[in-house]
């Protein structure tokens, strides 16, 4: 993992700690972990609030960091539970995650522990690091953007959700998608800081645009994405259809898509994302919307809170 060059160690002065807990991500697991690390911060003197409304925990921490009391604020959810934090908070707010959700795939990443006790013993003595973000039509995310059949499963599942999203379930809709999602065409435009096209688009029928290395099953589809180069790993590949998606899964599991006719890989700190036709996209494995998708790179936008090992 390429490490930003601003890592920092938290100010001993800063005992302020604000909770989130999700809801959704398994309500009453999620609300034991976040009592049990409320329970140990207070052990260790820190003043802790813990909410289940998203508003309510990040206008909490907006205040605390601003009257510079703010040691972090916890996500016990999942990756949605994150990017929500993000969104909702001031740039430098120190954000860190207790994995609860259906993926946890930012805190695998950055070696984040399920266990309270050494999500508390992160918070008293972990650093800070700067990563980038990507930005999707004005929201924030994390790990990645993907437009066409991923998101169509996406939408399919939460369209049904009713509480913690399980494994099954997902399949389940990967199923009833590959037959019956069209795979349109989709034009990614090539852009400048400005907005300004470089180059004519690209066509492809699935793209992802990754921040981290991070996809869902532990799918390796651009193993290089680093979050901290200031730009977007983008991945095209042109052929639709449920027979291909076998073959391009078949292609990542065997690491060799990249050398597939039709395939784009490529860098970029822009891009546009078009079809003449309705595609969903998905948002770090939320549901984001339809195209079009304006798609940008904040560098070192997120301040995370993570574990020291995870510096070494």
């Amino acid at each position: 993992m390429a490490l930003s060059s601003s890592v920092s160690k938290l100010p001993d002065d800063l005992d302020h700690v604000v909770i989130l807990v999700n809801p959704q991500a398994g309500p009453a697991a999620a609300e034991s972990l976040a009592d049990a690390l409320a329970w140990q911060l207070c052990r260790q003197d820190f003043t802790v609030k813990t909410f289940a409304d998203l508003a309510s925990a990040t206008a909490q921490a907006n205040q605390w960091y601003a009257d510079g009391y703010l040691r972090a604020v916890v996500g016990v959810g999942g990756d949605g539970t994150a990017a929500a934090l993000v969104n909702g908070t001031r740039e430098g707010v120190p954000i860190t995650v207790l994995p609860a959700g259906n993926s946890n795939l930012l805190a695998r990443h950055f070696g984040l522990s399920k266990d309270p006790q050494e999500v508390c013993q992160t918070i008293c003595d972990g650093a800070t690091i700067q990563v980038d973000a990507g930005l999707a039509n004005g929201r924030v995310f994390l790990l990645m953007a993907g437009c066409g059949f991923d998101a169509a499963v996406v939408e399919r599942v939460h369209r049904r959700r009713t509480g913690h999203v399980s494994d099954r379930k997902y399949f389940q809709a990967v199923l009833a998608s590959m037959w019956s999602y069209p795979f349109a065409e989709i034009q990614a435009h090539w852009q400048d800081q400005q907005g300004q096209p470089v180059e004519p688009p690209t066509l492809a029928r699935w793209w992802f645009a990754l921040n981290l290395p991070c996809y869902a099953a532990g799918l390796r589809i651009v193993p290089q994405a680093d979050g901290f180069d200031g730009q977007l790993d983008v991945l095209g590949l042109r052929r639709g259809g449920s027979l291909c998606g076998l073959g391009y899964l078949v292609a990542i599991l065997g690491h060799f898509h990249h050398r597939l006719p039709g395939c784009t890989l490529r860098r970029a700190n822009r891009l546009r994302l078009t079809s003449g036709v309705t595609v969903p996209y998905q948002l770090d494995g939320d549901p984001g919307g339809q195209l079009p998708l304006d798609l940008s790179v904040l560098p070192a936008r997120v301040t995370l809170v993570v574990p020291a090992a995870t510096l070494r």
